[in-house]
């Protein structure tokens, strides 16, 4: 097995970005002893406080959102960064080549469970001269990172990592401290019997993803001719690591339930990223009209429907929607 850095050297991968990442997961180490430390570093449930969502944070949210942006920031390779749990941009250091846009803990609500969490980020390049302080810097589309990955806390503490060629696993030996590489090029197979979705709001889902939902559940008496199996972690990056492991189509589509909200997953740091990370891997990524990574944002916390996983599968779903 090889260890991070070497892996991505002959890649030729910029040695500045090279350091960014290992900054990114030095925060990941520590997160993930802070998350598998549980009940006993009295980190779990809930702060009096929301965030820029409107989403009631957890106390695990507050401290990985904390780790991250203090040691990018420090590390003086960043010339800003985005936060799921910040409401503005954060400046850091004027002469940096990158941004780093990053969920802290994904799934957090699964926290006080014992189930699946992560982190996720996603690096473009900063916009020469621009300046730190200006959000738009961030307003480039998913097409654009140079770097995606996220690191899931399960039994193993896993990296999914992509520079631009091809999707690769590490995993941290917490022996010595280090992720080191246990698959090369994953591959989503094309074609799956597994579906993930939050089926609860089925009758809130738009006419298309109801009758491709329906005719997935009918099963071999259906049109589809033959049975699938739904899985649903409820924390993103689970379920894609499922996909990214053994093929399946996740999708959070758009919804009428709160007609402010149509759509749940943040573009920057959560679709952008997921997507790279599965087309690198063979895989599709789209909003059920347009591919993910073409949107051009216009907000920090832009949300977008995400339908992505296995070629085919997503093909079959995205006909639906035609």
């Amino acid at each position: 097995m090889r260890r991070l850095p070497p892996v991505l050297l002959e890649d030729g991968c910029p040695r500045e970005l090279i350091s960014l990442i290992r900054t990114v997961l030095a925060a990941c180490k520590e997160i993930s002893f802070r998350v598998g430390q549980g009940a006993l570093s009295g980190v779990l449930g809930s702060t009096l406080d929301e965030n820029i969502q409107g989403e009631t944070q957890k106390k695990l949210d507050v401290l990985t959102n904390q780790l991250l942006k203090d040691i990018l920031l420090e590390s003086g390779y960043v010339k800003a960064i985005a936060s799921e749990e910040e409401d503005f941009t954060v400046a850091g250091n004027p002469d940096a080549n990158y941004i780093v846009a990053f969920d802290p803990l994904d799934g957090s609500s699964n926290t006080d469970i014992n189930s699946l969490v992560g982190t996720i980020f996603s690096i473009m390049a900063a916009p020469e001269g621009a300046d730190p302080a200006d959000p738009s810097i961030f307003m480039q589309p998913g097409k654009n990172q140079v770097a995606a990955g996220y690191v899931l806390y399960g039994p193993s503490t896993v990296l999914a990592l992509t520079t631009g060629k091809g999707t690769r696993f590490f995993t941290l030996d917490k022996t010595h401290g280090t992720f080191l590489l246990t698959q090369d090029f994953a591959t989503v197979p094309e074609e799956t019997s597994e579906f993930a979705i939050n089926a609860s709001n089925q009758r809130h889902w738009q006419p298309a993803m109801q009758n491709y939902i329906n005719d997935l559940i009918a099963g071999d008496t259906g049109p589809r001719g033959r049975n699938f199996n739904m899985r649903w972690i409820a924390a993103m990056v689970g379920d894609v690591h499922r996909v990214l492991c053994r093929g399946g189509i996740f999708t959070y589509p758009t919804d009428t339930k709160d007609p402010n909200k149509p759509n749940k997953l943040r573009l920057l740091y959560e679709a952008n990223p997921m997507a790279m990370l599965i087309e690198q891997a063979g895989g599709i990524a789209s909003t059920g009209t347009e591919r993910i990574m073409d949107i051009q944002p216009d907000a920090i916390h832009q949300r977008v429907a995400v339908i992505l996983g296995s070629k085919n599968e997503v093909e079959t779903c995205l006909s639906y929607h035609k």
